[in-house]
């Protein structure tokens, strides 16, 4: 073989040999396989269909499908132990509100270290908290907030108010109305919405804290469920007459729930910002945009540093609260 014809078959294989690693250099290492979303709360809630909605739009970005497993219980505690728990390879991550990391701290020591073991990825949605009346005998009557107080100056501990755990945001929204308000409610917690919802259609007890979320709005246009108050910065299209907390003279009590994703600690930072680039652009798409806006919860999104700050600053925020309020879980 001639110098010219080995100098131009060396050529061309070092061509080849460049072109393959270009390529495998673009062909992103993850995902390989599936990954699993672990939603903190029982499926049939706000929390549950927002993740199944991104969860598809994830899919389709990343190549590989996005398993939603919900682990409810202990206020969104469970869930994220299980995160937290997990290998930090891009293959589990968790979907809740900020509460097990910047509320229940605070009302008891949980399974994991908030700060060390957990690492959020992305906000992802502000979502409003109603206060409900159910069809319970004693809510007969009882056609707005005032009322409510009314009934619990009169039947001390009789009025029940049911919330998604002890140390939610709604127990903290429950507390601090009693003690504004110097009545006493009986505490009802749930693992979750949505048999949350169920008993409360079924009028096992008399009025419910629940995120917004689109499946109240048949219940309530039916008459099955009155809404009383919103927890919001602002009242909710959805319902324009109704007051806010802060509006009925309760600031303490107009707490909303920011929900986002979170990895185990020790996640690589690639991983971390390609699916923090993945979520944001979720968050745009129609599909999961317009169940954001028909259930009144507001998309965040944002960067990861962003979303730790707001945590550490609501953290902050509810250390305060539940110590001037002497609120305990006892």
């Amino acid at each position: 073989m001639s110098l010219a014809r080995i100098a131009a078959s060396t050529l061309f294989c070092t061509a080849a040999v460049a072109g393959f690693q270009a390529h495998a250099a673009d062909k992103p290492a993850w995902p390989t396989h599936a990954i699993h979303m672990i939603v903190a709360y029982p499926a049939g809630g706000v929390s549950d269909t927002v993740t199944r909605a991104l969860a598809e739009k994830l899919t389709g970005d990343l190549g590989q499908p996005v398993v939603v497993e919900n682990r409810g219980g202990a206020a969104g505690t469970i869930g994220m132990d299980v995160v937290a728990k997990a290998a930090p390879d891009g293959y589990t991550f968790g979907f809740s509100s900020i509460s097990p990391l910047a509320l229940n701290p605070h009302l008891m020591k949980p399974p994991f270290n908030p700060e060390k073991d957990i690492l959020p990825v992305v906000s992802v949605m502000y979502s409003p908290v109603v206060l409900l009346a159910t069809q319970a005998p004693d809510m007969k009557d009882v056609k707005d907030f005032p009322a409510l107080i009314d009934l619990a100056r009169r039947k001390p501990g009789m009025v029940s108010w049911a919330t998604s755990g002890k140390g939610s945001v709604g127990h903290i929204m429950a507390e601090q109305v009693m003690r504004k308000a110097n009545v006493k409610i009986l505490d009802v917690p749930y693992k979750g919405a949505g048999q949350q919802m169920q008993d409360a259609l079924g009028a096992q007890f008399d009025v419910l804290s629940v995120n917004s979320a689109p499946m109240l709005a048949p219940q309530i246009k039916a008459g099955k469920l009155r809404p009383l108050a919103v927890a919001a910065p602002q009242r909710l299209v959805e319902y324009p007459t109704i007051p806010t907390f802060a509006e009925l003279g309760y600031p303490g009590a107009n707490l909303s729930s920011l929900f986002g994703i979170y990895a185990p600690a020790g996640l690589p930072a690639a991983i971390l910002q390609r699916m923090n680039a993945a979520v944001n652009k979720a968050l745009k798409d129609p599909k999961v945009a317009g169940i954001l806006t028909h259930s009144d919860n507001v998309a965040t999104g944002g960067t990861p540093e962003s979303f730790k700050q707001e945590i550490e600053r609501q953290s902050v925020s509810n250390a305060r609260i539940i110590k001037e309020a002497h609120i305990t879980l006892q």
